[in-house]
């Protein structure tokens, strides 16, 4: 028995199968929760004669092996999207590069929304049988863990991950040893194995600098996310794209299309242009042309600081042997990272190498869309703006990662069991209206009392940690409860709703009816603004007069925001417009139940129909940043009063807010037919990775282009 459990939890599919999740909490649920739900360090620390014993007391057996069956079908089954129509993928798999990928909160490869927007895409790519290899970086130390002092000041720290307790095997070639392969860094050689994960029917490849053979300096270039000065950055950037492209061929992965995800990956483009140069004994500007028409370029930020930029110095020291192979001058090398290929003062951008190296690129809404043609358009000179070459594919979420268990045993029920098969098809979300105002109700209910549940025991152990008396918030499961979770950015405007603590204080404080704010976010840690103005609602949300009805939980991470998407009623979204390229977070919560109080930015924009959530101030944009900013405090407490607060609390003499469910269900019957994952993965497959990997037998390098066309606008 403990034998078949060990290899559930070596499949990550168990991440997204709340029975199976449920069969290890059951075991001991204090247990799991002090292992951060991490089946493997659970297994380890728990007693295989406890788990026999556990198992009879409550009948696990039967569930063990239905689990085990199910994982085996899974990994079985021919009857996928890709499996039965694209074939071509299935002899050639898209390569799917990224900084960060976020599964779960027990693998600490993340930092925030890019980490889940991948991981959810890698997770739909299994789901609907897209052969797709992920290629990451394997961060010892991970990302960094949150802690506020007294003062409300975000403090970092580091721990080393403990690989024993993760689903990672390292990747292994030829007579079974640990596949290694080299890149030219400092006028030496760098070392990278790798370790693979299996994600369902995905793969995830994660490159590791901590080997033997390299310096002290070097085992440490992949210890931390998002960590380091430029030269740290632009070497992680060359370990990602260019180790990972070599790490690919390796293993044997001869990729169809190569899928980039912002410019931190985007060398795999030129890796495999010189490649192609030194297999065909062509001109650079060849190899670089075929290798762009196999390749999708995503950009996911319209924010500038977010647009890695190097020195061209600092870019020529660590890529000059590529600019060397390539037979081109500097010159024209640093040409293909700056917007004026002739301006010697203009930085090597990463996204313009992307946007210059792929023939596929797309942003992430309709809104982001036109924000991005017209960040770029000067890379296509003479031509209009809705002509640049740059289409959106708004993203989605994985739907059965985030949906809390009461509301999908809801949706089992009453809209059948093959529902998740056939999420995209929005008939299936017409039987919503069919569903019990007090059955959709009650499973809300149900997740935002475990919601509350966990902030009260997260607040008890922060407390504790620094000090403060260890008392529990009194939280209310009967008191309209709004959330606020993300990175600290200034854009993101965190401290919009406390632009007037009085009248918020009215808010939270009013008899009979009431508010209650659960916050989470972390600041970068080498920017002293944005932790300044988590300092800053920190502070506020300790102030005496909201009577501990705001809480800050600390160390966002994966579980805190699947624990609030899951039980909010309302979902808080404030972005600067048009600067949130989509913003995923909302999406998540709309299958649970809650609604969105959202500036019409990102995904929102296209997504509000009027009766679907709530929309905070105008599609119009003020050109003063300050004007922006007190219109949309404005609108968002004029909202909350007039129309979020007095809907909640109309009951009609019942329990159930009828009018306010009607609003929950229009949410899920426009929403959630396109605004999920697997919508997304097969926009890309269709758009993008068909025509990229062009219907030819063979796979990058070599391959011949049969003219594919670009993402639609």
């Amino acid at each position: 028995m403990a034998g078949q459990l060990y290899q559930l939890a070596w499949n990550l599919w168990w991440t997204w199968q709340p029975d199976v999740v449920a069969i290890f909490r059951d075991l001991d649920p204090v247990l799991w929760r002090q292992q951060n739900h991490n089946p493997i360090a659970f297994l380890a620390v728990l007693p295989p004669e406890r788990i026999e014993q556990r198992a009879d007391e409550i009948a696990l057996e039967s569930r063990i092996n239905t689990a085990f069956r199910q994982l085996d079908e899974y990994l079985r089954e021919g009857r996928t999207l890709a499996g039965t129509s694209f074939g071509i993928l299935q002899r050639s798999p898209v390569a799917y590069f990224a900084a960060e990928f976020a599964l779960h909160e027990s693998m600490p490869m993340y930092s925030g929304g890019l980490g889940a927007l991948v991981g959810d895409h890698l997770k739909s790519a299994s789901d609907l049988g897209v052969p797709l290899v992920g290629i990451g970086i394997f961060y010892t130390q991970g990302y960094f863990r949150q802690r506020l002092d007294a003062t409300g000041w975000q403090e970092e720290s580091y721990g080393q991950v403990d690989l024993r307790t993760l689903p990672l095997r390292r990747a292994m070639g030829r007579y079974g040893r640990p596949v290694v392969v080299e890149i030219p860094l400092d006028g030496d050689r760098l070392l990278l194995g790798a370790w693979r994960a299996e994600v369902g029917r995905a793969t995830l490849v994660l490159l590791d600098s901590d080997i033997e053979g390299n310096s002290p300096a070097n085992r440490a270039l992949t210890a931390h996310l998002y960590g380091g000065d430029e030269r740290e950055r632009l070497v992680q950037e060359i370990i990602l794209g260019i180790g990972g492209v070599r790490m690919l061929n390796a293993l044997k992965m001869q990729p169809g299309a190569l899928h980039m995800n912002e410019g931190h990956s985007v060398l795999a483009a030129l890796e495999l242009a010189r490649q192609w140069k030194v297999a065909d004994g062509v001109a650079f500007a060849t190899a670089h042309r075929e290798v762009a028409l196999r390749s999708v370029f995503t950009t996911h930020t319209p924010v500038a600081a977010g647009h890695d930029r190097f020195a061209p110095e600092l870019v020529l020291q660590h890529l000059g042997w590529m600019q060397r192979e390539f037979n081109i001058s500097p010159e024209e090398f640093l040409g293909l990272g700056r917007v004026n290929p002739h301006d010697p003062s203009e930085r090597f951008c990463m996204t313009v190498v992307g946007l210059k190296s792929a023939r596929y690129a797309n942003a992430v809404s309709a809104l982001h869309g036109r924000t991005t043609r017209q960040m770029w358009q000067s890379l296509w000179p003479g031509r209009p703006e809705a002509e640049v070459p740059i289409g959106h594919i708004t993203n989605g979420v994985h739907t059965k990662s985030w949906l809390a268990p009461p509301m999908l045993d809801l949706y089992t029920r009453r809209l059948g069991s093959d529902w998740q098969r056939q999420m995209c098809n929005p008939e299936i979300w017409d039987k919503m209206e069919a569903i019990p105002d007090a059955a959709l109700w009650e499973a809300h209910r149900v997740a935002k009392r475990r919601m509350l549940n966990y902030v009260m025991r997260s607040t008890i152990l922060q407390r504790a940690g620094n000090g403060s008396t260890p008392a529990a918030p009194a939280l209310d499961i009967d008191v309209l409860t709004l959330c606020f979770a993300r990175r600290m950015a200034e854009y993101k405007r965190a401290g919009l709703l406390f632009s007037d603590p009085n009248r918020l204080a009215a808010l939270v404080n009013e008899a009979g009816r009431g508010l209650q704010i659960i916050m989470a976010g972390k600041g970068h840690p080498r920017d002293d603004h944005a932790k300044g103005l988590l300092q800053h609602v920190v502070t506020l949300s300790r102030d005496p007069r909201f009577r501990e009805r705001v809480i800050f939980v600390e160390d966002y991470d994966f579980g805190v925001a699947r624990h609030l998407v899951q039980g909010c009623d309302v979902w808080l979204n404030t972005p600067r417009r048009p600067l949130e390229a989509c913003g995923t977070s909302g999406q998540k919560v709309v299958l649970n139940g809650g609604l969105n109080l959202s500036v019409l930015d990102g995904w929102w924009a296209e997504a509000y129909d009027g009766e679907n959530g709530f929309a905070i101030g105008e599609e119009h944009v003020p050109a003063d940043a300050a004007v922006q900013d007190a219109r949309d405090a404005a609108s968002l407490y004029d909202l909350l009063e007039n129309k979020v607060i007095p809907l909640y609390y109309h009951r009609d003499g019942g329990t159930v807010p009828h009018a306010w469910v009607a609003r929950m269900k229009r949410a899920v019957v426009t929403l959630a037919a396109y605004f999920n994952a697997d919508r997304m993965v097969r926009d890309y497959v269709r758009e993008c990775y068909l025509p990229a990997a062009g219907g030819v037998s063979s796979a990058m390098p070599g391959m011949h282009s049969n003219h594919p066309r670009p993402c639609p606008m």
